[in-house]
């Protein structure tokens, strides 16, 4: 295989950026994804991949419980601010607040515009990454915004 043709090939597709949460107890979570997908409409499911030695990847798999939320356009910062490991200062997550999702009472970042609350229905051990496949429970906007897209930022996370 041609490994530059490769990536350049994976690095074409479509990615929106979100931040994913996850809790168990005390111990919280939070990164900054990209590889997300609507998988059904009923039940209303989702996949996403989870990089397999992450905090977040062992609460999701430990509670079968997630957050995602969708960054906007203008979130780029917020975005990298989830690259790096979480902490926790009262109820802000690396910085920016946060208040318990209505159902599992999960970090739910108040800045961002579309969330949902989601119960793991299977979880695919394969690479570096999981599969996680997840029925979506609840869901709000905030606010209506264009979502934040990989291709606009100058990332890549692929390949």
């Amino acid at each position: 295989m041609d490994l530059e043709a490769k990536k350049k090939v994976l690095r074409s597709f479509t990615y929106g950026l979100y931040i994913l949460t996850a809790q168990d107890g005390e111990e919280v979570a939070a990164g900054t994804v990209n590889w997300v997908t609507q998988a059904s409409f009923q039940p209303p499911l989702i996949a996403l991949g989870v990089k397999a030695e992450s905090r977040l990847h062992a609460l999701i798999e430990r509670t079968g419980k997630l957050c995602l939320m969708t960054l906007a356009h203008d979130q780029k910062g917020i975005a990298q601010d989830f690259f790096k490991p979480t902490t926790r200062e009262g109820d802000r997550l690396n910085g920016h607040p946060f208040a318990p999702s209505p159902t599992f009472g999960l970090p739910l970042l108040t800045e961002l515009p579309y969330w949902l609350e989601a119960e793991v229905r299977h979880l695919y051990k394969g690479g570096d990454h999981s599969l996680v496949v997840a029925e979506v429970v609840e869901a709000g906007v905030r606010y209506e915004a264009r979502p934040l897209v990989m291709w606009d930022t100058g990332w890549f996370y692929g390949g």
